[in-house]
C-alpha cells in the first residue's frame, strides 16, 4: 500500500520523515491560523500534536476556519480538528485540551504536555504573552502568529524575529509586554506590514471591574490561511534543522 507520505519522503528522505514522526508540537488556538498550522503539520508527518482551544465553532467562523462547516457549528474546535487529522494522518497522535489559557494555568499545562515546539495562534494579547513566557521558561521553541485580521494583501506578510517586526500593532504590544515581564524577543513570528483597516465598533463592556468591550476584526478567507502556512513552514524547517536535516 502506498504511504500517504511518499511524496514527502521523496523531498526530505526517509530519515528526516522518521524524525518528524518523533516531533511533538503544541498548537494553541484553532481559529483561522491555528487550524491551518495543525493540519499542515499533520500532513507533513509530525507524529504528535497537542491542540488547545476553549471555543466552539460559530457561524462567523465559516468565512475562514478549517474547522468551520455548517455540520460542525456548535461543536468544540479541538474535537473537530482531531477528527479531521485522524481522517488525514491516522498515525498522528492528537491530544486535546478544552481550556482557556491564562496566567494561572498556562505554565503547568505546558509542563504537563511536554512538547518540543509551541505554535502560538491565539488572539488575546495578555494570554498570548503569558503563553510565550511559559514556553520560554520551559525551553520550548516558540513560533507566534501576529495579526491577520483587517488586512487583505498577502504580499505584505513576513517571517521575522519579534524584535525585527515593523508596522504590526499587535507585535508592538506583545514586544512591550514581553520586555516588561523580562521575556525574550528572540522568537519567530509571522506578521503583516500592511496597515490594518478599521475594526467594527467595540461591543459593550463586560460586567465587573476592568471589563472592556470586545473588538471585532474584519477577516477574509485567505489571510489566516497564508499566516498558517507561513508558520507551518517555519516550524517544519526549524524541526528539520534541529534534527540535522537542513
Amino acid at each position: 500500500m502506498e504511504s500517504p507520505f511518499s511524496r514527502t519522503e521523496i523531498l526530505l528522505g526517509s530519515e528526516a520523515l522518521d524524525y518528524l514522526g518523533q516531533c511533538h508540537v503544541v498548537v494553541a488556538g484553532l481559529g483561522g491560523v491555528g487550524g491551518y498550522v495543525a493540519e499542515n503539520l499533520a500532513r507533513a508527518g509530525v507524529g504528535r500534536l497537542t491542540l488547545i482551544d476553549h471555543d466552539r465553532v460559530g457561524v462567523s467562523n465559516l468565512n475562514r476556519q478549517l474547522v468551520a462547516l455548517h455540520s460542525t457549528i456548535g461543536r468544540m474546535k479541538v474535537a473537530v480538528m482531531r477528527e479531521r487529522i485522524a481522517d488525514i494522518a491516522p498515525n498522528c497522535r492528537v491530544d486535546v485540551r478544552e481550556v482557556f489559557l491564562d496566567g494561572r494555568n498556562v505554565y503547568p499545562l505546558l509542563a504537563e504536555i511536554g512538547a518540543d515546539i509551541l505554535a502560538d495562534c491565539i488572539d488575546a494579547i495578555a494570554c498570548k504573552v503569558e503563553l510565550i513566557l511559559a514556553a520560554q521558561s520551559l525551553g520550548l521553541s516558540v513560533f507566534s502568529s501576529m495579526g491577520a485580521g483587517n488586512r487583505l494583501d498577502p504580499a505584505q506578510i513576513r517571517l521575522a524575529r519579534l524584535n525585527q517586526t515593523e508596522g504590526c500593532p499587535l507585535a508592538r504590544e506583545v514586544r512591550a509586554l514581553l520586555r516588561k515581564a523580562g521575556g525574550s524577543l528572540d522568537l519567530w513570528t509571522v506578521y503583516s506590514r500592511e496597515t490594518p483597516r478599521p475594526t467594527a465598533p467595540a461591543e459593550a463592556p463586560t460586567a465587573g471591574p476592568g471589563g472592556r468591550g470586545k473588538t471585532i476584526n474584519g477577516t477574509i478567507s485567505y489571510m489566516p490561511a497564508f499566516f498558517g502556512l507561513w508558520l507551518s513552514s517555519a516550524i517544519l524547517q526549524h524541526a528539520l534543522r534541529s534534527g540535522g536535516f537542513s
